[in-house]
């Protein structure tokens, strides 16, 4: 089994005596691992104009929780099958219809929504064990969790490295991506199984409502930012990264007391209004 004591020394290192207990240790290396995925995904995803596709994976963990309990199958199995199902329900019923990706993607939104609330219904015990779903809690994120978030980040950086000009293509143009050899439909079903993975993992840090906050703010700050699609993907690993670890330690602060994710996302968008301050002042020197 994977040792893991070496990274919570390497975080152990920060200069923050709250990140000395072993559960904090164990939330900074999950958020870490979740944090440039979230990221890098989240550039496809605004390129690709999909954040109502992200959004709709992310409502269906409700949906997968509320099966996992009920047939006694771990939650944390559950949903991201359900989760990868929904996304390739929709990539599938996209590329053969002639609605467009809005109308489809609204419509699983509401299916998957519907759903999960009418199974929740049903049993109020199930209702209260989804309370740590709809508003994530990385404290409490497993070593064996950790394991999986190891193993599907160095999977999605191997489809970033194998991919990421093709998806610029198919981002673009598909006819265009075609024209190159590009397997279009095998890197789009791809991408939807790794979006829809990476949007039930980070249900667990930061929940149901702000998951597209994870993964539209570092990007869209990114391209504030950025001059080139690979600056744009390296500044949203840096804006991702640094949020998270900022998020986490402001919100074990005695005068914060906030939830992490909720602390999370709110230095995001503080790199955001900053970019955006940067990006009109670098629009004005340039009408100048």
């Amino acid at each position: 089994m994977l040792d893991l004591e070496p990274l919570y020394r390497l975080v152990s290192l920060f200069p923050f005596e709250c990140l000395q207990a072993g559960f904090m240790q164990q939330a900074l290396v999950a958020l870490i691992l979740l944090a440039p995925m979230a990221a890098t995904m989240g550039v496809q995803v605004v390129s690709f104009r999909m954040a109502f596709f992200s959004d709709a994976i992310s409502h269906s963990a409700f949906a997968g929780v509320a099966l996992g309990l009920i047939f006694s199958i771990n939650p944390h199995v559950a949903m991201p099958v359900f989760g990868i199902l929904v996304g390739l329900g929709i990539m599938a019923v996209q590329r053969n219809s002639a609605l467009s990706s809005d109308t489809i993607i609204g419509v699983f939104f509401s299916a998957v929504m519907a759903f999960g609330l009418a199974v929740v219904s049903r049993d109020n015990a199930v209702a209260r064990d989804l309370q740590q779903f709809l508003y994530g809690d990385i404290l409490t994120i497993t070593e064996t969790d950790i394991r999986w978030l190891i193993g599907l980040f160095f999977a999605l950086a191997a489809f970033q490295i194998w991919g990421y000009n093709r998806l610029l293509y198919i981002g673009l143009n598909s006819v265009v991506a075609k024209a190159h050899r590009i397997n279009v439909f095998f890197w789009q079903y791809l991408f939807a199984g790794l979006l829809a993975l990476v949007v039930m993992f980070s249900v667990w840090a930061v929940g149901v409502l702000l998951v597209t906050a994870l993964l539209i703010v570092p990007a869209a700050t990114a391209r504030n930012l950025a001059r080139t699609a690979g600056g744009m993907f390296w500044w949203s690993i840096l804006v991702s990264v640094t949020s998270a670890v900022a998020g986490l330690v402001l919100s074990a602060q005695e005068w914060a007391g906030t939830a992490t994710g909720a602390t999370v996302v709110l230095v995001s968008c503080g790199w955001f209004l900053l970019s955006a301050v940067l990006a009109a002042i670098r629009g004005e020197g340039r009408r100048q």
